[in-house]
């Protein structure tokens, strides 16, 4: 559906393992404003092979901004988060004219490819007056896999579509959900067969690590244990929520539990991981992602990790109809991505 027409507004498109969503943001006096947006959804794992058939993705691309009457040509897409190396690094006393050669010595180390078939990218991280004075300096490197970029470049090219820039999910998930706030919390985007876990402080991601566990881990379990079909499972996932499935009077309960445990220990362990680097506390958890939806999950998840924990809402800095409140709300978790990419151009 398209709210309103514009030649100078940018996609944002997020191209899943399973969908691909896509979304629509013009600038205006109120801020980023929503033009239109639209997805295609497949809950089978897999089922948007756009690293192998770039051409039917881009067809893919082309209809939902057909059906959705997106008016821009313009584009800002994703890599994976687990696609990409990303680290940070502390350069002591190193002149500034030297930084980018140091830069890719420092990335030998720490990117266990070749760097002849990775594109780098670093950006410096605010300097602290201590670091100022002893002359360190703290950058943020990136790397993605040469031949995965040339593979997005294809999609695009193929679909007619400008691509503006590309960049790591996580940057767009920060951009939406965190925005401003500079304290330490962590963005848990649950897709459905990877969750992300990234420790964002003072804006910047100081830590990424992503476990081949979704949405779907939990269907299957209760697919698999309950008897039952994978629609059915799917089904009471969402109308039933986590306070039944995790109520242990049911059977479904421990399956649940049992689903979703990597995601718990993963979190635990990157909090460990960060506070003993950092010497910082992790102050809250925001959902994202498909998985962000199941009911209830930020009340079972601030209660075996004894924090708060949201549901992220990316719409927020977002001028829409009022009307659209309830849907937007509805689909915003599943949509975090593709509205930080638009958001880039915005911002």
């Amino acid at each position: 559906m398209s709210i309103l027409k514009t030649n100078s507004s940018f996609l944002g498109i997020d191209i899943g393992g399973t969908s691909i969503k896509i979304v629509e943001l013009e600038k205006s006096t109120n801020g980023p404003r929503l033009v239109t947006y639209g997805f295609s959804e497949n809950p089978k794992a897999g089922s948007v092979d756009w690293q192998n058939n770039p051409e039917k993705t881009a067809n893919l691309i082309n209809k939902i901004c057909s059906e959705s009457g997106t008016s821009s040509r313009s584009a800002v897409s994703a890599l994976p988060t687990f696609s990409v190396f990303s680290s940070i690094l502390n350069l002591n006393k190193v002149n500034k004219k030297e930084i980018d050669s140091t830069v890719r010595w420092e990335a030998k180390k720490v990117i266990p490819l070749p760097l002849e078939e990775m594109i780098l990218d670093w950006n410096y991280i605010n300097q602290t007056p201590e670091e100022k004075k002893n002359n360190i300096f703290r950058v943020l490197l990136t790397g993605a896999p040469d031949v995965l970029i040339k593979k997005y470049i294809k999609i695009y090219k193929s679909a007619q579509i400008s691509l503006v820039s590309l960049e790591t999910e996580t940057f767009s998930l920060v951009r939406s959900l965190v925005g401003q706030d500079k304290s330490t919390v962590i963005i848990l985007d649950i897709s459905s067969s990877t969750t992300d876990v990234t420790i964002v402080d003072d804006g910047i991601p100081m830590l990424n690590r992503s476990i081949d566990v979704g949405g779907l881990a939990i269907t299957k379990k209760i697919s698999q244990k309950a008897g039952i079909s994978m629609e059915h499972a799917e089904q009471i996932k969402y109308d039933l929520g986590i306070d039944f499935l995790y109520s242990g009077d049911s059977k479904i309960s421990k399956i649940v539990a049992d689903a979703v445990s990597p995601i718990v220990n993963e979190v635990k362990y990157a909090m460990n991981l960060f506070g003993e680097k950092y010497k910082k506390k992790t102050e809250k958890i925001i959902l994202s992602g498909g998985g962000a939806m199941l009911p209830d999950l930020n009340g079972y998840f601030a209660k075996v990790l004894d924090m708060k924990v949201i549901v992220g809402d990316p719409w927020a800095r977002v001028d829409y109809p009022d009307d659209l409140k309830p849907l937007l709300h509805e689909i915003g978790p599943s949509m975090a991505v593709a509205i930080g990419l638009a958001l880039r151009e915005m911002v």
